[in-house]
């Protein structure tokens, strides 16, 4: 199963208006999360989203329409290698989606499963609580670890984060550990139902 999905356009606005108006999803992560190959993983199209060697290759709020709503592509944070004025702009078109776009209906928030999360991600963990909104933990990269030490990595990250065990999803674009429950979740999302 795949999500239908067509690339709508780039934009350097965080409120930049979409027509119509529908349900959002935020995708948001670290630079080097696998943010690009989980997203191509999810829609099931290869080249959907640009996956590069080097993180950070994202710089706009990259829109893609799905049936019920869209996918919002952010910008990652923590390590690009870029000037700090490129990063406080991704940060300010970050903050600009998670605070003020008001058909936002949750972020699906991408942490590498097998790292403890970093200060940037308890900042944006903060500006996710501080904003209210609903907020599904995927964890990615499972597939790098054994089952053994995903079971240690999942207890340790729910413990770091704060989440109950059953609230984190892991995830791996690679072996599509996950991708059926995080379609599942961001339809939900999007069209309300349970």
């Amino acid at each position: 199963m795949s999500l239908p999905t067509e690339f709508v356009g780039s934009y350097p606005d965080p409120l930049h208006p979409l027509d119509p108006v529908l349900p959002e999803i935020a995708l948001l992560g670290r630079s080097n999360v696998g943010k690009s190959s989980l997203l191509n993983a999810l829609t099931a199209r290869k080249g959907l989203a640009r996956v590069s060697a080097a993180p950070g290759k994202t710089e706009l709020l990259n829109v893609y329409r799905l049936p019920a709503g869209y996918l919002l592509d952010l910008p990652g944070y923590g390590y690009a290698k870029r000037s700090q004025t490129e990063r406080r702009r991704f940060r300010a078109l970050l903050e600009g989606v998670i605070r003020e776009r008001p058909s936002l209906s949750g972020v699906v928030w991408l942490l590498d499963v097998r790292h403890t999360p970093s200060t940037a991600d308890a900042e944006i963990h903060a500006l996710l609580v501080e904003a209210g909104r609903s907020v599904l933990p995927v964890l990615t990269k499972a597939d790098k670890l054994s089952a053994a030490q995903r079971r240690v990595a999942l207890r340790e990250r729910t413990r770091e984060l704060g989440f109950a065990e059953d609230e984190l999803l892991l995830t791996s674009s690679t072996t599509g550990l996950g991708l059926v429950e995080l379609r599942e979740s961001i339809l939900q999302a999007m069209t309300g139902r349970r």
